[in-house]
């Protein structure tokens, strides 16, 4: 059986739908880095995508072929994220998406190292004839969060959100929001086969214990 990081990392990937502080270990990632509004046809974040998963695909399908990489297993792959941040603001505000900062990402399994990055790009853009420079290995460790599983459409998120800081604020923490610090979103459902109401979506956001 592939390796499932959703299954074997539950903790991460599918947390309830009340919140709870979650510690997130150091992790490599497929990155795309851009700004303004996803649903933008044909737009930045939909151009992002395209690009992650040309990469992450590579690596996965390279055994087929005949590329050897080192301590490769087969391996299910991990679904998209995204850390969100505007300008001037503290989280995010839903109502100005043309003002998003984001960052895409695609979690990568642990043998892929930065040669391994490099070479999954090379032979991406040279079977896809297309410019791949913009996808970077991304090494991340997001520490102390408090995390919830959003059940609906993104548009219905401020309400998780809001839950969510009331939570951590009654066991004493307080959001976190600074350099490398983010909104964080995990989406575990796909868009264009799954009613609104229906979509799953891990969300999280940075925390500290408050000053007393």
């Amino acid at each position: 059986m592939p390796f499932d990081y959703k299954k074997e990392y539950r903790e991460f990937y599918l947390p309830p739908q009340t919140p709870g502080i979650v510690t997130v270990p150091a992790m490599n990632f497929l990155g795309v880095r851009g700004r303004g509004d996803p649903n933008q046809e044909d737009g930045p974040y939909k151009q992002a995508l395209g690009m992650l998963y040309a990469v992450a695909f590579t690596i996965k399908m390279s055994r087929l072929g005949g590329h050897s990489l080192e301590g490769y297993f087969d391996y299910v792959v991990p679904p998209l994220e995204g850390l969100w941040w505007q300008e001037g603001i503290q989280g995010v505000d839903y109502s100005r998406k043309e003002d998003f900062h984001w960052i895409s990402l695609i979690r990568l399994p642990e043998f892929v190292t930065r040669e391994i990055f490099d070479w999954a790009v090379r032979e991406a853009a040279a079977k896809k004839r297309q410019d791949l420079s913009p996808v970077e290995f991304f090494p991340w460790e997001e520490g102390l969060c408090v995390q919830c599983m959003h059940l609906g459409s993104y548009d219905n998120e401020p309400a998780t959100v809001a839950a969510m800081e009331e939570y951590a604020k009654d066991l004493g923490y307080e959001t976190d929001f600074r350099a490398g610090r983010f909104h964080h979103e995990i989406y575990l459902s796909d868009v264009r086969r799954c009613k609104p109401e229906r979509l799953k979506t891990v969300i999280r956001q940075p925390v500290r214990k408050a000053e007393q």
